[in-house]
């Protein structure tokens, strides 16, 4: 069996390292200029502008019985192409809905979930529109291209409306209104062809200027009815979209009338995730390993979580094992060289309770950021 991934970075990584021991090989489709590192000696390297054909691109892949993805910003155009040869999960359509921001939230209204309140713009007079129906604070994102904080400006007055740059206003963006949230979820969900769908336990998570930075699984306090309701969801989305591989959905938790929990979806992910990268450590199948089985046609695997789990991100800072801090800690390095904020790899921790696991992001916090 052999995979064809589009991408080489840290997830590509992890999906081929937890497929290895099943037998299951890989190659690479890169563009010129991409880091290689963190795939060094997994597969075959092919660069797409070398071969313009589909089919001698299929061919230098080594044929593969299955395409899959690392990230969203991937040429569609040539991932349909290749469908004459082999399966490409996720469908290359739901890849260009998710990447566009506003097509994403138009998408998940259209399946009867809820999503922050929003208005498309392109300039600044579709701005300041768009303020005076949703009210302030707001934030203005990119439809493309932002992530991890990236193309967003927060809006709290109407000062910071006229203080926009042109540049800025002319963008296709989504204006969102603030959600009051209690808290923020990520719901890591898996789905094969035959439409067997299976769903990890919420999880808790902390972002420090809008990267993740620690992750907790399953979410302290969860009730059976907050995961049911997020499992209901995942599974209208990925039928609706007859989705195969894992999807991340992440959530903001609100409170009802009658002071229960309601989900509102932030965003989607259509591959592994961040935030799912506890299950390393926490389940049976990782949701790497999961994502394999699923696009390959294997069995899906456990996704229930064996003890209190928690990932802390390791951001900027150097890798090597003097980050741990005790032996319930599993260290995961990406092979990348030092970036200031750059994701480096990230650490697993379990614990008997949440005391104990707030005990150990703690003291694993203070040790690889010092300065706070």
């Amino acid at each position: 069996m052999k995979v064809a991934v589009v991408g080489s970075g840290q997830l590509a990584r992890m999906m081929a390292l937890s497929a290895w021991p099943m037998g299951i090989r890989f190659s690479y489709l890169v563009q010129q200029g991409d880091s290689l590192d963190p795939i060094t000696s997994l597969g075959d390297v092919i660069y797409d502008e070398a071969f313009p054909e589909a089919e001698a691109l299929y061919k230098a892949l080594g044929e593969p019985d299955v395409i899959t993805v690392e990230k969203e910003a991937v040429d569609t155009d040539r991932l349909k192409a290749l469908q004459a040869f082999c399966p490409v999960y996720p469908d290359p359509k739901m890849l260009e809905t998710c990447r566009h921001r506003g097509l994403e939230k138009s998408w998940v209204n259209e399946q009867g979930v809820d999503v922050a309140p929003y208005r498309r713009t392109g300039n600044r007079q579709e701005i300041l529109a768009a303020l005076d129906a949703i009210g302030y604070p707001a934030i203005l994102k990119t439809c493309t291209g932002g992530y991890d904080g990236y193309g967003q400006w927060r809006i709290k007055s109407a000062e910071d409306a006229v203080a926009l740059e042109e540049e800025v206003c002319n963008l296709d963006c989504v204006l969102e209104g603030f959600v009051n949230f209690k808290r923020e979820v990520s719901m890591i969900a898996v789905r094969n062809a035959e439409g067997e769908s299976r769903f990890y336990p919420l999880t808790e998570n902390l972002h420090r200027d809008g990267t993740l930075l620690t992750s907790k699984a399953p979410a302290p306090n969860l009730t059976a009815e907050l995961q049911q309701q997020a499992e209901e969801i995942a599974n209208k989305l990925l039928a609706a979209s007859n989705y195969v591989g894992i999807l991340a959905i992440e959530f903001f938790v609100t409170e009802t009338a009658d002071g229960g929990e309601h989900l509102v979806v932030n965003e989607m992910a259509p591959r592994v995730h961040n935030s799912g990268h506890w299950t390393q450590l926490g389940c049976i199948s990782s949701q790497f390993n999961n994502h394999i089985r699923a696009i390959t046609g294997l069995p899906l695997g456990n996704t229930q979580a064996m003890k209190i789990t928690g990932m802390v991100n390791l951001l900027g800072v150097e890798m090597d094992n003097s980050v741990l801090v005790n032996s319930d800690q599993q260290l995961h390095g990406y092979g990348k060289s030092l970036r200031p904020g750059r994701k480096m790899g990230h650490i697993n921790l379990v614990a008997d309770s949440y005391e104990e696991l707030d005990a150990q992001i703690n003291a694993t916090l203070a040790k690889v950021y010092p300065e706070g």
